[in-house]
């Protein structure tokens, strides 16, 4: 299969003072369509600056990054921005979700600025939200909602363009435990119909939903390893 994710010779240079700091130190990694990923790591280790270099809110230093065929390296930042509305769903663990507009309007956002007209906008945001177990709720505001409630709602904002990735920022962090198990199985049931998702954690129990676990130390990749024992959880609407 063709990867949908490709980095190669991948750095990300800081400069502090007098000295540069690696944040990334020749990354090559290839992610294919479908995967289920987790990308690990300690504070320090390059795993957040990986996440905005895959999710294209940064360029690396030097290197290659080819999403989805396309060479995004070095595209400005109104190409950059172009590239995440279509191809990337976020999903953070803040949920960042506008606390006066209702669910509709929220799942709505992507579509919005990529101009799509208003009857399509509606239909494909339902359809996402249905998708999320959250269809009596449109009408509802973020704050009348449990925070398992809002991070569906987050979940179906990155699902409406159908991105070619969803890429999941600590997506638990604020939540508790049960809801916490709660919203990975949602993830398990997407990834099951397709989707191709990378989470970005430091907690083993989340990586744990992954097929495959990559982490990292000092910029560089220590290990990238296949789980064949996967941990289940039965779904349940929250």
């Amino acid at each position: 299969m063709a990867a949908i994710i490709r980095l190669t010779n991948i750095t990300k240079i800081y400069q502090v003072g007098d000295e540069q700091v690696f944040a990334l130190d020749g990354i090559n990694l290839q992610i294919e369509k479908n995967e289920y990923v987790a990308i690990m790591g300690p504070s320090g280790s390059g795993k957040s600056t990986m996440m905005n270099i895959i999710g294209c809110l940064d360029t690396p230093t030097s290197g290659l990054y080819e999403l989805n065929g396309m060479n995004v390296s070095d595209m400005d930042d109104n190409d950059l921005a172009r590239v995440r509305n279509k191809e990337i769903g976020f999903v953070f663990q803040t949920f960042n979700l506008l606390p006066r507009s209702n669910i509709l309007h929220n799942v709505e956002l992507p579509l919005i600025y990529g101009g799509m007209p208003a009857h399509e906008r509606k239909e494909h945001a339902l359809e996402a939200i249905e998708r999320v177990g959250l269809t009596g709720r449109i009408h509802h505001k973020p704050n009348e909602l449990s925070g398992g409630q809002r991070q569906r709602v987050a979940i179906a904002r990155a699902l409406v363009t159908h991105p070619s990735i969803l890429l999941a920022d600590e997506p638990t962090g604020n939540l508790d435990s049960k809801t916490g198990e709660e919203i990975m199985a949602l993830f398990d049931t997407l990834h099951r119909e397709g989707n191709t998702i990378i989470l970005v954690t430091h907690e083993e129990d989340i990586a744990s939903h992954a097929y495959r676990v990559i982490k990292l130390h000092d910029g560089k990749i220590e290990s990238d390893s296949t789980v064949h024992k996967r941990k289940t959880y039965s779904p349940q609407v929250v």
